[in-house]
């Protein structure tokens, strides 16, 4: 108690005060050394004669000036680094040398001077003494041995420059403890890196297990998605945190500081390494625009709002249906610049509000992220399907087509090949009528281009698995699946969001274009991965006493096991960009007119199985379009009276 309340009260003194202690108890120190190896020389309490007086008190006054000039005073010592030891060291024996050589010139080497002996215990004392007080107080002013217990105990996984610089930080922050570090490279292990030891990471799950380790710290040289993802698996049943270190690129650039660390999050292990924007196409497509997006309050919507807004456009505006979150996403984009951000409320299926916008505000650009895209919601709810995600794009391209729109881009999704959904079937629906509209519009003005872009799940979109799954593990499990071999493409939103962009300065009319996925995930892996990144272990037959259960529900209707990014793999072309590939185009868009007017009829009966029929029946299984079939008229308002 005592010696936390003197750490306390040295703490806070100034920065002068603590330098005339130092400097006071380096004199003080530097006489008893001297006077302590009398002492020991002669084996009895021992009383120095002037002459030997005089010597003794030359010690601190040789030794000061050269503590000084060598910076001795200057340094912090709670950021003391172990490499100050050396200068300590060099501090130390210039100040003993010159104190023997005043020795030699006064002739007082001798029985009744200074015997020789002193000068070599005098010079071990002052490195004892002075190395030693100050890494004490280092020791003492980060909280000594009254706070070890605690210390957040760190291992960091990767050795280098990155863990260095990480293993001083936090030695600094005063709140970890790195009890070791952990490297692949075999030629640094048994070694020390700023006093830890190195150990091979076949011993990870040991050392976490004797040091009963908080965190593990991945530097970003020892972050890849499979050493990420092993990491995972290996420490699962651990109470342990994983988290990732920034690039020293980004600590360099100031955008963080080096004892920043995250949380390991679901997007480090995709199983795809994000490939940097390339400023010409962003530029391209964003600088001095006048663009608009739909359901910009969507989690798509609202991340093309943002990408959108540091891009330096003219005017962006907002169309969206949800009041509040239009209101909310209007008020976020106003820190991004000073630029004209207008919200404009209401449906994309409203041709007189979207008319007027388009002409009033003189879009250039479109960005349609607004659909339905919930598989079950859709599936139970397929005319309001139908009508949003088919009839309101057919809208929107119909008057951008119209008027004076030059880039139409239409967000569509991995569902639409070969659908076994209706929301699959009307983001199919929706690419064709965007190639027909796209054709026709080139057709007028040849640098006009309407396209798409498909590509599968968004991590933390509305409808995604990833925002259920957090939402059930917070409440202590079970964690359902559909079924244990089920897949998905999963991208990052931000990622997704720039590639989208750039994909419409690299799209020509009437083109698909596919975002590269990376590798299909399992829905089981990434639950088990979600489980274990929030710090509780997966119960099953291995593990009986586990936290959080996985259970398999059954899939539901409209559900596929696998989905697909193209109908035809050998018709992908790549582009300028290596994430952004194009699809060929299957069959002609002439039929388009007459799958709109038998879908039309269909709705206009109100029949779910004549719209399902209609829906499902134009899309072929090979991405061409089939025979359009022909229904009954619709019913009179009389038929209608009648059937009530």
């Amino acid at each position: 108690m005592r010696l936390s309340r003197a750490v306390e009260w040295l703490h806070m003194r100034s920065r002068r005060s603590k330098k005339i202690m130092l400097l006071t108890a380096d004199i003080v120190g530097l006489v008893a050394i001297v006077w302590l190896a009398f002492c020991f020389r002669f084996n009895r309490f021992f009383v120095p004669n002037f002459e030997q007086t005089l010597l003794i008190l030359a010690a601190p006054a040789i030794a000061i000036p050269i503590f000084v000039r060598m910076g001795l005073y200057r340094a912090v010592l709670r950021y003391l680094q172990e490499r100050a030891i050396w200068t300590m060291i060099k501090a130390v024996t210039f100040a003993n040398l010159a104190w023997v050589s005043l020795v030699f010139i006064t002739l007082s080497y001798g029985a009744e001077g200074i015997p020789r002996t002193i000068a070599v215990l005098y010079w071990a004392g002052s490195l004892v003494g002075v190395i030693g007080s100050r890494l004490g107080l280092k020791w003492l002013l980060n909280g000594g041995i009254a706070h070890d217990t605690h210390k957040n105990r760190v291992i960091i996984y990767g050795a280098g420059d990155a863990a260095m610089q990480l293993a001083n930080a936090l030695s600094a922050s005063g709140d970890r403890q790195v009890v070791g570090i952990v490297s692949d490279d075999r030629s640094l292990h048994g070694m020390e890196i700023v006093g830890i030891r190195v150990y091979p990471s076949e011993q990870l799950e040991e050392l976490v297990s004797d040091t009963e380790a908080q965190e593990v710290i991945v530097t970003a040289s020892s972050s890849s998605t499979r050493r990420r993802r092993e990491l995972v698996a290996r420490l699962g049943r651990f109470p342990v945190k994983i988290r990732v270190l920034p690039s020293i690129a980004d600590v360099a650039t100031g955008k963080y500081l080096v004892s920043y660390v995250r949380d390991i999050d679901i997007d480090d292990l995709l199983g795809r390494s994000p490939v940097p924007a390339d400023p010409e196409l962003m530029r391209s497509s964003l600088e001095g625009r006048i663009i608009m997006v739909t359901g910009a309050a969507g989690s798509i919507g609202s991340e093309v709002c943002r990408t959108i807004a540091q891009g330096n456009p003219t005017k962006l505006v907002l169309f969206e249906m949800n009041e509040l979150g239009l209101y909310n996403i209007e008020r976020e984009l106003r820190r991004y610049g000073n630029f004209p951000i207008v919200p404009v409320l209401g449906s994309i299926g409203d041709a007189r509000l979207v008319r007027r916008t388009l002409i009033e505000h003189e879009i250039q650009t479109v960005y349609h992220c607004a659909a339905y895209k919930h598989v079950p919601l859709v599936e139970s709810n397929p005319l309001e399907g139908v009508r949003n995600n088919v009839f309101g794009t057919l809208t929107l391209v119909e008057e951008a087509c119209a008027g004076n729109v030059q880039n139409f881009i239409l967000i569509s999704s991995d569902k639409a090949v070969r659908p076994t959904s209706v929301m699959g079937a009307t983001k199919r629906w929706a690419e064709l009528i965007v190639r027909y509209y796209g054709e026709e519009a080139r057709k007028k003005d040849e640098s006009r281009v309407f396209s798409s872009v498909r590509f599968g799940n968004v991590i933390g979109s509305s409808g995604s698995v990833v925002p259920l799954f957090k939402e059930q593990i917070a409440a202590g499990g079970p964690v359902t699946l559909t079924h244990e071999d089920m897949t998905r493409y999963f991208m990052s939103v931000r990622e997704a969001a720039g590639l989208i962009v750039q994909a419409g300065a690299l799209s020509r009319s009437g083109d698909i274009l596919l975002l590269d996925m990376g590798e299909p995930i399992r829905i089981r892996q990434l639950a088990e991965d979600m489980i274990m990144l929030a710090g509780f272990s997966v119960r099953n037959e291995d593990n009986p006493d586990g936290d959080i259960e996985v259970v398999t529900v059954g899939m539901r209707e409209g559900e596929k096991l696998h989905e697909e990014l193209f109908y035809d793999p050998t018709g992908v072309t790549t582009t300028r960009h290596p994430k952004i590939l194009r699809a060929a185009q299957l069959g002609t868009t002439e039929q388009i007119p007459a799958m709109i007017a038998q879908l039309k009829l269909a709705m206009e009966h109100a029949d779910v199985a004549a719209v399902r029929e209609v829906l499902f029946s134009l899309i072929g299984e090979n991405g061409r379009l089939a025979a359009v079939p022909r229904l009954p008229p619709a019913p009179s308002d009389k038929d209608l009276r009648r059937l009530a």
